[in-house]
């Protein structure tokens, strides 16, 4: 008989995890929407880099890592940012959880496959060029939820994240100034009603 994997059948959990689980939401997201935003972004910050700062990344290996980002999430549930970094000592204990979660994910996968997916699914052993452009498009998708969160009236909810978010939007620009781009050319109508966008 065929050994059967769980690889699959984790990924297709993720729209089962709700992110921002301490907050009171507008519009609920889970983790599988939130990583294909995360996915188009990241191809989207590489080709601008390609295009306008002499960068040399794959946007389809960008978009491939930013999939597979939030893996350890199918055993651990989103965490909140402020607990997560809150404390060092938690940090360092919760980071070893998401190592233990991605690993088990890959050794879940028929031995012939695992070489394939470990550079995309263990954090640890993706390319930091990669996990750089991952990581700022992760920041920017936390940036339109809150701006959507905002727009539709749950200001004071999300009005520290946005202050956190915004300082942390700043820290990773003077690495990547293709992150400027996206927020001069792309959020303003992400935050347009439809019949403005269509137009």
């Amino acid at each position: 008989m065929v050994r059967q994997s769980a690889f699959l059948a984790w990924i297709f959990r993720m729209p089962l995890i709700k992110r921002w689980g301490l907050m009171h939401c507008v519009r609920p997201e889970n983790v599988a929407e939130h990583s294909h935003q995360v996915a188009v972004i990241a191809h989207l910050l590489c080709v601008i880099r390609n295009e306008r700062y002499g960068g040399n990344l794959n946007p389809d290996k960008a978009a491939t890592v930013a999939i597979f980002h939030e893996v350890s999430e199918t055993k651990l549930q989103d965490q909140n940012h402020v607990v997560k970094y809150h404390n060092a000592e938690f940090t360092e204990q919760y980071k070893k959880l998401e190592l233990l979660a991605e690993q088990e994910c890959i050794d879940s996968l028929p031995a012939d496959l695992q070489k394939h997916y470990k550079q995309l699914v263990i954090q640890e052993e993706v390319d930091s060029d990669y996990k750089q452009i991952v990581k700022a498009a992760d920041i920017i998708s936390a940036y339109l939820k809150v701006l959507d969160e905002q727009k539709f009236g749950n200001v004071a909810e999300f009005e520290g994240v946005r202050k956190s978010t915004e300082a942390r939007i700043d820290a990773i620009k003077k690495n990547c100034p293709e992150v400027q781009d996206v927020l001069d050319v792309f959020v303003k109508s992400c935050l347009l009603p439809v019949d403005d966008i269509s137009n």
